[in-house]
């Protein structure tokens, strides 16, 4: 079995050594132009000519749970695309959305802004009831989302392409039932892949039917959502505040909007990050699985995007 390691601004020594560990009889390395085709590879935004000069690489293993860049590339119908499953993500997302959401909810934004001023202040309790958190995507990063905030007690709604059930979670699917999605949910969180379909879909039309004093918190990618329309409704108040992780140009410019507004908090990309240990686990499992003709969790639709 020969596997090649294509990984972008990511150094892949430690991803070859790694796999060399667990999968001693491979032959692991590093992609350089012109290297022999490999049977699977291991890539983070790998370039054109990586996939053209690979030409009968059999799987193509992302290293994040997100395939929106792969696809846009050229790449032959007969390859394979994994994503991750988990990999220590969803536990990290989960994390970063309850403290997004129990921020807002708890209003501790709000103390800070007073702290800072020196000013002792009390704010009433907002009730769980009137919080619902409506959750776009339900796939396993969404679900796990979803099931830690039940657990804080906020009743929870989920959106899905498809139709899917969660236990304590009002679920609602396809465009049809969007818009009741929408206005069901107070805190707005987006666990959507990208594909051509899911694009831009965070806009005035969408947002506009989250309930007044509504809250967005954009986790999966920039590309989601129409920037200016956002900046439009914090500033009319229709939403009150957003938690944004991911952004159309990353790192975000020098001089952009979001740096500033005073409704807006940005964190640099850091909701769920790929653990390398737990991913090359996962990885190798996969590559043997493969090898032994066994099916694998994780292969990407192309038609779909995920």
């Amino acid at each position: 079995m020969k596997i090649t390691v294509c990984l972008t601004n990511i150094k892949p020594e430690p991803w070859v050594d790694s796999l060399r560990a667990l999968l001693p009889q491979a032959d692991v390395s590093v992609w350089q132009p012109g290297s022999p085709v490999a049977d699977h590879a291991v890539v983070w935004a790998p370039p054109q000519q990586f996939i053209d000069e690979q030409a009968g690489l059999k799987t193509l293993f992302n290293i994040g749970a997100g395939v929106d860049a792969l696809l846009q590339l050229r790449l032959p119908p007969t390859l394979q695309v994994v994503r991750l499953d988990d990999a220590g993500m969803s536990v990290q997302m989960a994390e970063y959305v309850s403290h997004a959401v129990i921020r807002h909810f708890r209003e501790f934004d709000a103390y800070e802004r007073d702290v800072r001023e020196g000013k002792w202040s009390y704010r009433k309790p907002n009730l769980r009831a009137d919080f619902s958190v409506g959750v776009m995507g339900l796939g396993v990063l969404g679900a796990r989302v979803a099931k830690t905030l039940q657990a804080f007690e906020f009743p929870v709604n989920g959106w899905s392409r498809s139709a899917k059930q969660l236990p304590g979670v009002q679920c609602f699917a396809g465009a049809q039932q969007l818009n009741a999605f929408l206005s069901s949910s107070r805190v707005l969180v987006n666990l959507l892949p990208l594909t051509p379909e899911t694009e831009n879909v965070l806009n005035q039309a969408t947002l506009s039917q989250l309930p007044p004093h509504a809250y967005l918190i954009n986790v999966a990618r920039g590309r989601h959502l129409v920037e200016d329309d956002l900046l439009a409704l914090l500033d009319s108040g229709h939403l009150v505040g957003a938690t944004l992780d991911v952004f159309r140009t990353e790192p975000l410019p020098a001089g952009h909007a979001f740096w500033t507004h005073p409704k807006i908090t940005v964190t640099p990309h850091t909701s769920a990050r790929t653990l390398r240990d737990e991913s090359v686990a996962q990885i190798a499992q996969k590559m043997l699985a493969l090898e032994q003709g066994r099916t694998i969790s994780g292969l990407v639709d192309p038609r779909t995007g995920y």
